[in-house]
């Protein structure tokens, strides 16, 4: 990022070098461009066009859908997935982002023959690698694609509990399960018996709901499914007795104000958005990219746009990194040691801040 240790900041860089966890980022969805279309020659694949501009440009979240599966079809094998798992941590860490619990979705994968311990040992791979090279950690979370239903979403989670009793290469990153895809006519209590299979393995639970989908829908997925956080939660907003539930409870949200607007349409402006109503409500309501290289986002940028569509100072967004520590797996020593970081290089950074 490159800017001396003297020189006055302007409230972008200082928000692209602030310490930030992200909770809400699809590991596919962060393929650079380059590697989208190398990956696509090296396996034979067609791209309706090499003009990633016009590739990635969505009317709606089942448009994208389309685009974002064909960007994964682009994986063949472990070293694919490792050189994802890599890629997508240094470019992360470029702007601040020092941990994460990132989503892969392996379904297509899964059904086009390839193993799960493959996957999963590559992205491990290329995750440590990218680690070692710049202190930025990760961790992941997999996520069943509800496209294909409930057999198959069980039969993942099986899979992956077999394969952390077992101890496979790489697992001890898998956090936890979600879901993710279409929400359209899907009801999220179909999926019960595949979270209460993760829960019994012991991991953690999340689930992406209420971008295109009543209050009642992330209610149910929280008290049918267990989930511990909530992923979008865009109409939470609609049911203020919820709200004030969530807001008590403290019941995380994974926020992703311009995916909202760059990949599902839902509000015609950032400033439309209704974060700045989420904050004021008490919500734990955290900030994250979604599918960042698919919508030409950085988590910098993320924070940068958030504060100057609502008119957060730099404290504000302070609180905000560190309300997604307060929404991270990790345990409490690894969570106050995060605190503490973000808190000692926010105050350094305050400290250079351009004056208005």
């Amino acid at each position: 990022m490159g800017t001396s240790t003297t020189e006055p900041l302007t409230l972008a860089t200082a928000l692209d070098l602030l310490p930030k966890v992200e909770l809400h980022c699809h590991v596919e969805g962060t393929m650079r461009p380059g590697t989208v279309l190398e990956l696509a020659r090296r396996h034979g694949l067609t791209l309706p066009t090499e003009n990633l501009d016009e590739l990635y440009s969505y009317g709606s979240l089942n448009e994208f859908l389309a685009i974002f599966w064909l960007v994964q079809s682009t994986l063949g094998g472990r070293d694919d997935w490792a050189r994802l798992g890599y890629e997508s941590v240094v470019d992360a860490a470029g702007h601040g982002r020092v941990y994460a619990e990132m989503f892969f979705t392996p379904a297509r994968h899964l059904e086009a023959g390839q193993r799960l311990a493959d996957i999963v040992a590559g992205l491990a791979a290329g995750i440590a690698a990218a680690e070692a090279e710049t202190g930025s950690k990760a961790m992941l979370i997999a996520d069943i694609d509800r496209a294909f239903g409930p057999g198959p979403g069980l039969q993942l989670v099986t899979e992956l509990g077999e394969l952390r009793r077992s101890g496979a290469p790489g697992i001890e990153r898998v956090l936890g399960v979600g879901m993710d895809s279409t929400e359209l006519g899907v009801d999220p209590k179909s999926f019960a018996e595949a979270y209460r299979t993760a829960a019994g393995f012991g991991f953690r639970l999340t689930g992406h709901q209420g971008e295109n989908s009543p209050p009642s829908a992330i209610a149910e997925v929280v008290d049918v499914l267990g989930a511990e956080r909530i992923d979008h939660g865009l109409s939470l907003v609609d049911d203020p007795a919820l709200v004030r539930r969530f807001a008590t409870e403290r019941i995380p949200l994974t926020v992703c104000p311009n995916s909202n607007i760059r990949i599902a349409n839902a509000f015609p402006t950032l400033a439309a958005h209704p974060y700045p109503k989420m904050r004021e409500a008490g919500l734990l309501a955290t900030l994250n990219t979604d599918d960042p290289a698919m919508t030409d986002l950085d988590l910098g940028y993320e924070y940068f746009s958030v504060a100057e569509a609502f008119g957060y100072r730099f404290d504000d967004m302070v609180g905000i990194a560190l309300d997604g520590v307060e929404a991270t797996w990790l345990d409490e020593t690894g969570k106050r040691d995060l605190r503490d970081r973000v808190v000692a290089e926010a105050s350094t950074l305050s400290a250079r801040l351009e004056k208005a």
